[in-house]
């Protein structure tokens, strides 16, 4: 970790990533664009595992619920073969983080420098804002997360393989790939949502295993506050996106991305 990071840019970095873990902007471009607008150092990988684990815990402890039926559902339903609504998306989950992480494993070889090109993520950003905006329109938005079917976990799941390239949005392309099947906003947000969670452990256990290996020093109060922060912010963004999303649709998003993919374009072409 930088030495140099003061509690302005610690907050921010911590905020930012709590926040964009979950809205449907992307993530990758506003960790790109802060550093350049003010001139920040790097944060450090034991800072990127600290907020990953307060992201982590906000979305565990909102669904903790969720998470126990579909546990408890899941393991009797493998003992005595008795599928229910809740076991049937648990293996939903499952089958479509496979993709991920099949993906994951070729761009850690080396791809996934050339992909965090600036250029690239305004692209990304603003193409992919373009998909959500659309699905949007076009989408039925008439069914729930339990009627996955076969097909519609494929097409989850590849959508989350696709935001491993940056300035996808991990949640934005998944939410963009619920509505095109005719889940609602809620449902499409809801799923995006859990389907976060091995993905964000994944990462963070990856980041975990290179802090290890590392022989930086490591600073205990700003980890502490750090993954406190993200924890706050991406629990407030989970509880307030459920609870508007039907409101105020994928539009203001959508909207946010273009200006944030040509504020991008600006300030790298």
């Amino acid at each position: 970790m930088q030495e140099t990071l003061d509690w302005i840019q610690i907050v921010w970095l911590a905020v930012i990533q709590g926040i964009t873990e979950f809205l449907p902007v992307s993530s990758s471009a506003h960790l790109i664009l802060m550093p350049q607008l003010f001139g920040w150092p790097d944060q450090g990988l034991a800072f990127d595992v600290a907020v990953h684990v307060g992201t982590l815990l906000a979305v565990v402890i909102y669904f903790r619920q969720d998470i126990w039926h579909m546990s408890r559902d899941w393991s009797v339903s493998i003992v005595k073969r008795q599928p229910t609504s809740n076991s049937r998306l648990a293996w939903a989950i499952i089958f479509a983080t496979i993709p991920a992480v099949l993906f994951g494993l070729i761009i850690n070889n080396g791809l996934e420098e050339t992909l965090r090109n600036p250029l690239i993520i305004a692209a990304t950003t603003i193409g992919f804002g373009a998909l959500l905006w659309w699905s949007d329109v076009k989408g039925k938005r008439e069914r729930d997360e339990h009627t996955l079917s076969y097909k519609d976990i494929a097409i989850m799941g590849f959508a989350q393989a696709l935001s491993l390239i940056p300035g996808t949005s991990r949640s934005g392309i998944t939410i963009t790939a619920g509505l095109m099947i005719g889940l609602t906003r809620q449902a499409a947000a809801r799923f995006s949502f859990l389907l976060s969670i091995p993905i964000i452990l994944g990462a963070g256990l990856l980041k975990l295993k290179d802090l290890l290996q590392s022989t930086g020093p490591v600073y205990w109060d700003i980890l502490i506050v750090g993954a406190f922060i993200a924890f706050i912010s991406a629990y407030l963004v989970i509880a307030l996106f459920l609870k508007w999303i039907n409101r105020i649709g994928m539009a203001p998003f959508a909207w946010y991305r273009f200006a944030l993919g040509l504020l991008l374009l600006y300030l790298f072409l």
